[in-house]
């Protein structure tokens, strides 16, 4: 699979993830393996209008490279406009066509554009016009089971200049719900000649085998399986070369990372935002890991690094049977 510049086998790509995949953890991601990462969902319209906060989402280092920029919207030109301006910093523009999410489809934005393929046609088309990096576009199965419209919808992109286009195997009415149809992907990628991202529970690298088997695509997006877990990339990496499972970080790993990524996250937000950030990315960190409930548990105190420190202290304390060691003065007692 070949994006401008750039060509693999089969990448894996970070997928867009409002609150996740800030510079920081893109990092992570990045050290893991992940071969094409991508900001947050970024609004056009935001950009046009220079609005302050979204400056933030913008914010990248240049190691992160290849790396997609996501942009939003519902106006051709905006859309063309704001991507021709900040092409230069990125090595691919995304358009995001299947964000579920209320306020972004009631402006006719997002997954919306299932129901307006030929506005969105527009977009596409338009924005190639005046862009020199590769053009793809996130798309859903459709807007609902009574709209399933991606194939001949992804043509309309294909046409109008897409360079890939992404599939989520679920409508928009599902939401994040019940099982990704993984025979839509199939479809999409045999009806087009570009490549064709496959989207949708990819959990583990079985997962991202049985993917690429029954689909064909071309790549893979991961997208929760990666949150508080950037060494999915490097287990999916490792299951399609050698067919193993590589074993889970270990506590110390895990709470290394963790701290590190409070660190990086303090550093581009400053410690008290990112101190609120890490509680979720904690409970995510954690989720499933033995004795850990208790940890989670203590999430929404932080505060402050030292707080994070202090946690990630006590969690390493707890033996196999989940007690915790005695310590004196913080430190253990032998």
């Amino acid at each position: 699979m070949r994006l401008g510049a750039y060509s693999w086998e089969h990448p894996l790509f970070l997928a867009p993830m409002a609150g996740v995949t800030d510079t920081a953890f893109r990092q992570l991601c990045k050290e893991q393996g992940c071969d094409v990462l991508c900001t947050e969902m970024i609004s056009a319209k935001a950009l046009y209008y220079k609005n302050k906060n979204t400056k933030e989402l913008l914010v990248h280092e240049p190691g992160e490279a290849p790396l997609a920029v996501q942009l939003f919207g519902s106006d051709p030109e905006i859309m063309a406009e704001m991507a021709a301006q900040i092409q230069d910093d990125y090595e691919i523009i995304d358009v995001n066509m299947g964000c579920p999410v209320p306020k972004v489809v009631n402006n006719g934005e997002g997954s919306a554009l299932m129901n307006n393929p030929a506005l969105a046609e527009q977009i596409v088309s338009t924005m190639a016009r005046r862009l020199s990096k590769p053009l793809t576009v996130k798309i859903r199965k459709g807007f609902d089971e009574n709209s399933v419209n991606a194939v001949e919808f992804a043509r309309r992109l294909e046409a109008a200049g897409a360079s890939a286009v992404t599939v989520h195997g679920r409508t928009r009415s599902q939401y994040y719900s019940g099982t990704a149809d993984w025979e839509i992907i199939r479809q999409v990628k045999e009806a087009l000649s570009i490549p064709v991202i496959g989207n949708g529970d990819i959990f583990s690298g079985e997962d991202a085998a049985r993917m690429l088997r029954e689909t064909g695509c071309d790549g893979l997006m991961m997208a929760r399986g990666a949150r508080g877990n950037p060494w999915l990339f490097a287990e999916v990496h490792s299951f399609l070369e050698t067919g193993e499972t590589p074993p889970r970080p270990t506590r110390e790993e895990l709470c290394a990372v963790i701290l590190r990524h409070g660190k990086m996250l303090s550093n581009y937000k400053g410690e008290r935002v990112a101190m609120r950030e890490m509680r979720k990315q904690v409970a995510w960190y954690t989720a499933g890991v033995p004795h850990a409930s208790r940890l989670r548990a203590r999430c929404n105190t932080l505060s402050t690094l030292d707080d994070l420190r202090q946690l990630m202290d006590d969690f390493l304390r707890i033996d196999p049977e989940g007690s915790s060691k005695p310590t004196t003065n913080g430190r253990e007692i032998p």
